[in-house]
């Protein structure tokens, strides 16, 4: 960051591009854009599809807002679906919602695991839809062998400070396979300039400034490390909380071999949630619901059609987070167990 400063490098200089090479050589794409947050990047992602009014995209209603809120200002209307056991988007529900209208589907990559993208992949091909990956939790998340970010026209991941991969401030990247989609979205970001500065298109405001850049890079160097450690927070969980019944814990490390997850968060459900909550907060850890405990399609204030998801519902009234981070210690997950396991009389 110094050096950066010194140099006066802030926009659009060495350390971006450096950033941008090394993000798509970690992940396996063919390129990266590294803009201003994860919300841009899903809306200049639509745009670049040619995503807009009088089109409808299918998204899991369990995803933060900004994923229906890039749907909503390219012009199109957000489709919600509901959520498998895994809490990720459920392909049955993604099929009953197709119509003569769908122009794409935004499949979340939560909680730092990827979808069946088998399934995703298969309903977009017979129908003729564009995928872009809501990956903003998923960074080195893979399905088969491939990253997160990688399956379709292009895939969204947000650089927000609480990612496992997080900068000083917001930002964000899109990933893509696709030459001529990195062209139009270097100039999207870029007020539609091209590389020699002509304006060949509108554009916008959302360039990833080398500061930024220059913390990402650093901690990109020990991004495995970050991974493992919270790949090994995630095993002492589901070693010291089995045999809970009213608990259900995301799949473990190496449950099955086509799913590599990297635990941005540790979701859990509980049937007694609120009264567990408490007793933990009484003992000094702290909880959260993700999205304010509202599903999207649960927002009063947004105008968008009715949907009943079931799933999705009854998962708000069990789900919450444990801590994951790697500052916790191997003493801290064993104290926080204990405590749950106390909870419901279990030594």
């Amino acid at each position: 960051m110094v050096r950066v400063m010194e140099r006066g490098a802030f926009i659009l200089q060495e350390e971006l591009k450096q950033f941008e090479l090394q993000a798509a050589a970690f992940t396996g794409a063919r390129f990266a854009v590294g803009m201003a947050n994860g919300t841009d990047t899903l809306f200049l992602a639509l745009k670049a599809a040619g995503v807009g009014p009088g089109d409808e995209v299918i998204l899991a209603s369990h995803t933060y807002i900004a994923t229906a809120a890039a749907v909503h200002f390219a012009g199109a209307t957000p489709i919600l679906a509901d959520c498998g056991t895994d809490h990720l988007i459920d392909s049955h529900s993604v099929a009953a919602a197709i119509t003569k209208r769908t122009k794409a589907i935004i499949p979340t990559q939560l909680n730092g695991r990827t979808c069946d993208m088998d399934q995703i992949q298969a309903l977009a091909n017979a129908n003729g839809l564009i995928i872009i990956e809501d990956a903003a939790q998923a960074f080195g998340s893979r399905f088969k062998g491939k990253c997160a970010g990688t399956f379709g026209f292009a895939g969204s991941i947000s650089l927000y400070p609480a990612k496992v991969l997080g900068c000083f401030g917001d930002g964000g990247l899109i990933l893509t396979n696709d030459k001529n989609t990195f062209e139009t979205l270097k100039q999207l970001r870029d007020h539609g300039r091209n590389d020699n500065g002509l304006v060949v298109r509108w554009g916008m405001n959302s360039r990833l400034d080398n500061l930024q850049a220059a913390v990402l890079l650093t901690k990109l160097k020990i991004y495995g490390q970050e991974i493992d450690r919270r790949r090994q927070l995630a095993r002492q969980y589901d070693d010291k909380l089995q045999g809970l019944e009213d608990l259900t814990l995301p799949p473990a490390p190496d449950a099955d071999p086509v799913h590599f997850d990297v635990y941005q968060n540790y979701e859990i459900e509980a049937g007694r949630r609120e009264a567990l909550r408490e007793h933990l907060t009484q003992k000094g850890i702290g909880t959260i619901i993700q999205w304010a405990g509202t599903p999207v399609h649960e927002f009063k204030n947004l105008d968008l059609p009715k949907f009943h998801l079931p799933s999705t519902e009854r998962l708000f009234q069990r789900c919450f987070l444990l801590p994951m981070n790697t500052s916790l210690t191997d003493e801290e997950v064993a104290y926080i167990c204990k405590n749950i396991r106390q909870f419901y009389g279990r030594n």
